[in-house]
């Protein structure tokens, strides 16, 4: 017997295939990768975490679609920011379940916790997510954490799994998980603080600033998490790092939208759009001189995408705040 689990590394997702693999249940843990995860790669982590819970791991790499068909336009809306969490956990089921006949697997497990977040995780929003992927009738998602609390599903009624081994937790409250991870000698996993960058306040303002003035594309999903951006008044996006991790990943990242330049001294590492007014370009080269350690009384000439401006910068930092893209 084998299921998949929707893994996210989280301690709630590592019990659920923790309390499945000790029946003796092969489980394939999927991290279904959306692009929105966070601003470094943890796929060593996530994978690590999946063995201690006793599962492979595999990502499923599901970027392009999932920004062509579900984060534009999801059936029951977004959360208090620009997350279409009912949406995006039944579009994550869709396809692992799409999935069960490629891995030989019978059916699929979950960490959600009845009651734990507002949104997707009540009684109401788990009905609407097996809808949305197409298992009302075949109950196939399993929800190891809280299935003593649920409606029996497929897998118990079968016998695949016995129910009297699941878990009765509900609730925001972790004393419950905490205890089982003490009791198995966990110390690696995710803080419950962790998750999506689209129920990030400051990253779903971003997103909505950017797709009012710009075609979105799957590299922005990557632009947006770094450095802070300016909106020029010709409508250049001027994008600064803010530290050292902010430099290294802007560098890093293949863009075909924006064009690099480096100031004449230690600074941080800016894009600017492509093909941005003359205007823009000098402003845009000001505001970032004026991050940079530069003598205020100079003149500066810096190249920007093959044209040369001469800028000073600003007296201080606070004269580049009116042209924040997203306001204080």
């Amino acid at each position: 017997m084998r299921a998949l689990a929707l893994f996210s590394g989280g301690l709630d997702s590592m019990l659920a295939i923790k309390t499945v693999a000790d029946m003796g249940i092969e489980v394939i843990a999927l991290y279904i990768k959306i692009g929105f995860g966070g601003t470094k790669d943890i796929s060593d982590i996530l994978a690590s975490r999946a063995n201690i819970a006793g599962a492979k791991f595999e990502i499923i790499d599901v970027r392009d679609e999932y920004v062509e068909k579900i984060l534009f336009n999801p059936v029951y809306g977004y959360g208090k920011n620009f997350n279409p969490c009912i949406d995006c956990h039944g579009y994550m089921f869709r396809i692992a379940k799409e999935l069960l006949p490629k891995y030989d697997a019978s059916f699929i497990i979950t960490g959600e916790v009845l009651g734990q977040r507002p949104m997707s995780q009540r009684s109401d929003a788990l009905r609407l997510v097996s809808k949305l992927a197409n298992d009302i009738d075949e109950k196939l998602i399993l929800r190891p954490m809280s299935a003593k609390l649920m409606e029996a599903t497929t897998p118990e009624i079968k016998g695949w799994v016995d129910r009297d081994k699941l878990l009765d937790i509900s609730g925001r409250g972790r004393d419950g998980q905490l205890a089982l991870a003490k009791e198995f000698g966990w110390e690696d996993f995710e803080s419950p603080s962790g998750g999506c960058l689209l129920t990030d306040p400051y990253y779903s303002q971003k997103m909505r600033e950017h797709i009012a003035n710009d075609k979105f594309d799957m590299e922005d999903i990557e632009i947006l998490k770094f450095g802070r951006h300016f909106r020029l008044p010709d409508g250049a996006k001027l994008i600064i790092g803010r530290d050292k991790e902010d430099n290294d990943s802007l560098e890093s990242l293949q863009t075909s939208k924006f064009t690099s330049f480096k100031l004449p001294m230690i600074g941080s590492y800016s894009l600017i759009s492509k093909n941005s007014t003359t205007k823009d370009k000098e402003l845009g080269a000001k505001i970032a001189l004026t991050y940079a350690k530069n003598d205020k009384n100079s003149i500066y000439d810096i190249t920007v995408d093959d044209e040369v401006v001469k800028v000073t910068s600003f007296p201080s930092k606070n004269e580049p705040r009116e042209y924040f893209a997203i306001k204080d």
